[in-house]
């Protein structure tokens, strides 16, 4: 019978002397030109299938990836190209999931050929593998400390499902650069599901505990961050990169003992300080560095209050004092600094803070929690949560009200009791 002639663009597919079946056609590819490319298989239908495939996504207007990427190649061209464009931290923490868990498990994989039953494989392997085990943890201490993975006996400190989750999200966002880049023609990250970590939203502190920690802080040289934490909901990172230029005075100068005194309640209505958010500080590898705020809403102009105002006064009159002691003093115009005007590390306010907070007998609470606290007390006296969100700088008001806000058992039953009232029963 004589064999069939093909038609233009269809392709052909053979076999080769060590017996695997190519299959070539010419195809759109994402350089703009039509390119031959090739495919392999151990059976002629699978490679006339994964041909016409090439084939249909070329005649669809898809191109086809000119570059055989594997997903290690493509995960080290995507950092590359988000270098410079997200915050530095966020880079660092993308390159740090790249390299210790996507590309270990998934980098040798062409990226054209990664599929939804892979990331399927790798998100259970990671959930249920124990990273004492896979990293070798116990096997770096020394041999008379070693207790569990190097001696059999597994410690099970399985990934939290937040760690699960941050490295489905890298996953995720890489696979849509290689999507919008037209190397790939869906996102199969996309087709996996994740467990949600639930977020502990009862975290601030009561009236009563919040009135102990401004009591315990008092005269302490950081007294006016802990003000402003609790009374302004400021991030950690935006209290330290608070600058005395970025408090507006309102026609005053910048705060001396000359007019303290007449800056006071009675000409409020004339002088209105405000803060702005403009700078952050945040450690970026071995620097510290200050960044502008992540979102725009964290850009936000606040008033100082009495007691926010007050606290700062003090800090000046506090700072001016450790300026004429200091021997060199860092000119960076920093509210919160050394004790030789240098940038507090971020790490380091946790050695300051935890003697605070046993002093004023609050437990293990974190920080950080001073911001839930505004938020939550905020809300608690019935502040609208717009007005709220705009204070603490939110981009999404989701997040103020879900996330922040806690609902005590109190509130329930004055809730329900409000309702029988109302009903007469």
């Amino acid at each position: 019978m004589a064999r069939r002639q093909r038609s233009n663009g269809e392709g052909s597919v053979y076999q080769r002397a060590d017996g695997l079946w190519i299959g070539a056609a010419f195809v759109l590819t994402t350089t703009g030109h039509r390119r031959r490319v090739v495919v392999s298989a151990t059976t002629s239908e699978l490679a006339w299938e994964r041909l016409r495939k090439k084939i249909a996504s070329s005649d669809s207007g898809i191109p086809v990836a000119a570059e055989n990427w594997t997903v290690e190649e493509f995960l080290r061209y995507w950092l590359s190209t988000v270098d410079g464009e997200l915050q530095p931290r966020t880079v660092e923490g993308y390159r740090v999931v790249v390299n210790r868990h996507l590309i270990p498990n998934l980098g040798s994989k062409k990226l054209d050929r990664l599929s939804a039953s892979d990331v399927r494989t790798f998100m259970t392997k990671l959930r249920n593998r124990c990273r004492c085990c896979a990293d070798n943890l116990d096997g770096k201490r020394p041999k008379n400390q070693r207790k569990c993975c190097s001696v059999g006996k597994c410690c099970e400190q399985f990934p939290s499902k937040r760690t699960v989750q941050q490295v489905h999200a890298v996953l995720r966002n890489a696979l849509q650069q290689a999507m919008r880049e037209e190397l790939i023609a869906r996102n199969v990250a996309k087709l996996i599901k994740v467990s949600v970590p639930k977020y502990d939203v009862n975290r601030g502190l009561t009236f009563e505990q919040a009135k102990a920690l401004l009591k315990a802080a008092e005269g302490d040289r950081l007294e006016a961050l802990y003000v402003l934490a609790v009374f302004m909901g400021l991030r950690r990172g935006e209290l330290l990169g608070l600058r005395w230029s970025d408090i507006d005075w309102d026609g005053w100068e910048r705060p001396c003992a000359d007019h303290r005194e007449e800056f006071c309640e009675d000409c409020a209505e004339d002088h209105s300080p405000t803060l702005r958010v403009r700078n952050t500080l945040q450690r970026v590898g071995s620097e510290l560095v200050f960044l502008s705020p992540k979102t725009e809403s964290s850009k936000r102009v606040s008033p100082l209050i009495a007691v926010c105002r007050e606290a700062l006064l003090e800090h000046w009159d506090r700072q001016d004092d450790e300026r004429e002691a200091a021997a060199h003093w860092e000119g960076l115009d920093l509210v919160f600094c050394t004790p030789t005007g240098g940038p507090l590390d971020p790490s380091n306010l946790r050695s300051q803070w935890h003697p605070m907070r046993q002093r004023a007998g609050l437990g293990d609470v974190r920080f950080h929690d001073l911001r839930h606290s505004c938020v939550t007390l905020l809300l608690k006296l019935g502040v609208p949560p717009h007005v709220v969100r705009d204070i603490v700088g939110h981009a999404d008001i989701h997040v103020t009200m879900t996330i922040y806000a806690s609902v005590t058992l109190d509130d329930k039953r004055e809730a329900l009791r409000r309702l029988s009232d109302e009903m007469g029963r």
